[in-house]
């Protein structure tokens, strides 16, 4: 039987998107992991400069503590106007313990005097893997190009979706929902290079009773 992968994140939107990516393997939340091996799994600190060394320290250090496979994911919004930011912050951009409307609250109130035409922005996604048996990992990225809006629409997704528009699907995320997101999304084109590479990891264990 082929073991679980762990997905070091409590952000159930996350989850949801990734089992969607990935449904050949048993993906485990940290929730689901902590009862599985019966101990807490301690919070990673986010404390590097980009989305890539982020997700790298949190998929190691969970791995590394669950004695399993682990996959981590560090994304965000970069806008030009606010020159990238809020980048590596996005999920605390507000501040530590304020939510999604919070942040969409600031975003909004940043971007007042930025006129339509200039508010380009991305999603930048990385996402890292790291086997602490077999001794190997890797990291993989992806972006999705679009501009903010001056006002939410559509109820779905979660972050920023309801201020990202993006020209691809003619509509926010949280319009498109996430069947339709994960065409295209940050995170999708992220996993579609990854994901070969770590079925290739998984296909090489070998069978267990």
């Amino acid at each position: 039987m082929t073991r679980p992968l762990v997905f070091a994140t409590r952000n159930q939107g996350k989850l949801v998107e990734l089992r969607a990516l990935l449904p050949e393997l048993e993906v485990l939340s940290i929730d689901e992991a902590e009862a599985r091996i019966g101990r807490a799994i301690p919070e990673v600190e986010e404390d590097r400069p980009t989305f890539a060394g982020n997700a790298e320290k949190k998929a190691r250090e969970v791995a590394d503590f669950t004695q399993l496979p682990a996959l981590a994911d560090d994304s965000g919004l970069e806008v030009d106007a606010l020159g990238g930011a809020p980048g590596v912050y996005s999920a605390r951009y507000a501040g530590h313990g304020h939510d999604d409307a919070a942040n969409n609250a600031k975003l909004l109130a940043e971007l007042t005097t930025v006129p339509a035409a200039e508010r380009a922005g991305r999603f930048r996604c990385a996402l890292a893997f790291w086997d602490p048996q077999a001794g190997i990992g890797h990291t993989f990225e992806g972006r999705c190009e679009g501009t903010i809006l001056e006002a939410p629409r559509g109820t779905g997704g979660f972050g920023y979706d309801p201020l990202f528009y993006s020209p691809e699907l003619g509509a926010t995320f949280a319009e498109a929902g996430v069947g339709t997101k994960n065409n295209l999304s940050h995170r999708a084109r992220a996993m579609a290079s990854m994901k070969p590479w770590v079925l290739a990891v998984f296909a090489r264990e070998p069978a267990s009773e």
